[in-house]
């Protein structure tokens, strides 16, 4: 930050609002940061299929860089919004993994179905829906010290 406050005279408001609302896919593609309007248009759009690419790019050097760390993978899984949902991505990041033994079946993947790995895959790979809201709500009230309060009075 100190570097864009001096090169930009940028304040820590401005800063926050350009890393958390200006940054990512809408950055890369200055069109949205929504997957699904990007690949909706990556098609007739550069910056739309640029950042969609870098997203993919991104995501299989992860994969990668964590195989390599645990020293090596049993399953992959996908899961949230792009992860649950988006079949072309899921392909696009495993495109390119069949060294870690990653190999998707088409099929599965398009359906969406719980396991997309073919069934010679030597890992895994998996979607696992999510309910991020459910789990923010079971959250809070431990975050917050209420879970013990909760349980006496339920004593």
């Amino acid at each position: 930050m100190s570097f864009l406050a001096h090169t930009e005279q940028m304040t820590a408001p401005q800063f926050h609002h350009m890393i958390n609302h200006e940054s990512g896919l809408l950055g890369v593609s200055e069109i949205s940061s929504d997957m699904r309007d990007l690949l909706a248009r990556e098609g007739d759009d550069a910056r739309a299929a640029e950042a969609v690419a870098l997203f993919c790019y991104q995501a299989k050097k992860w994969v990668g860089a964590f195989a390599a760390a645990l020293g090596g993978l049993h399953t992959l899984v996908f899961s949230a919004g792009i992860g649950e949902r988006s079949a072309s991505i899921r392909a696009r990041i495993c495109d390119g993994l069949g060294f870690l033994g990653i190999e998707l079946q088409e099929r599965r993947n398009a359906a969406h179905a719980a396991v997309i790995s073919d069934d010679g895959s030597r890992v895994t790979v998996r979607v696992i829906p999510t309910n991020e809201e459910l789990m923010i709500a079971r959250s809070v009230p431990r975050v917050l010290g209420l879970d013990a309060v909760m349980t006496e009075r339920e004593s």
